[in-house]
């Protein structure tokens, strides 16, 4: 008898077909229309190589989610550091950065406490380092977006809206800087196309010659 693997069940009527994906944190997720438990085991069997194989590559992935039980990195700009944990007797948490290491201090031992700071790191750093990036880049396409946001985000690494307002995700301070540059170009350049059809690629290209490079990189990494 086969064991099946592990997996969050999300129900949604308005769904047609069943749906399979990993969160970020690397769990099997079932999105599916009102179902059967014996539809859903006959399709986890039969789909078992996929689930393997896409299980693999996103344990390959750089910047996954941190497990604080064990030894972990925290990736900023393309390279990982190593994150320590240090319990302290002041009844607050911190996160410091000193260029070579992440060292998370801490009074009580909670995950969703140090996950909110290396979060709050992410955002502050990303308001900081991207903005002038983005104007740079802005001027030099003539592209200008009406309005700039940053927000943590499950799959999208930036976004442009019919209003030409750019949202970025936080996570992107683990990227490259190369690649950051090219989400940049990206999202910009839909302030003029509004699709991703050949004149949004030559535009990009235009500016990004290697993009392609940056789009493999990319992939690499996950939210």
């Amino acid at each position: 008898m086969s064991i099946l693997p592990h997996y969050i069940h999300i129900i949604n009527p308005k769904l047609k077909h069943i749906y399979l994906s990993f969160t970020g944190e690397g769990e099997l997720l079932i999105k599916s229309p009102q179902v059967s438990q014996k539809q859903i085991e006959q399709l986890l069997l039969k789909k078992a190589s996929w689930i393997s194989n896409s299980r693999k590559k996103f344990e390959a992935k750089k910047g996954k989610w941190i497990d604080f039980s064990q030894k972990s990195e925290l990736y900023f700009l393309g390279e990982p550091y190593k994150i320590h944990l240090i319990e302290y007797e002041k009844k607050r948490t911190k996160l410091h950065f000193d260029g070579d290491v992440f060292t998370l201090y801490y009074h009580l031992y909670d995950k969703k406490i140090f996950q909110r700071h290396i979060d709050t790191f992410y955002k502050e750093e990303a308001t900081t380092y991207m903005l002038p990036l983005i104007e740079q880049w802005a001027n030099t396409m003539g592209l200008q977006p009406k309005k700039i946001s940053f927000r943590k985000t499950k799959r999208q690494w930036g976004s442009c809206s019919a209003k030409n307002d750019l949202s970025f995700n936080t996570m992107i301070m683990k990227l490259p800087l190369d690649v950051i540059q090219y989400i940049i170009v990206h999202e910009l350049a839909h302030i003029k196309h509004k699709h991703h059809q050949k004149a949004f690629w030559r535009c990009v290209e235009s500016y990004l010659p290697a993009y392609k490079t940056q789009v493999q990189k990319l992939k690499n990494f996950t939210t």
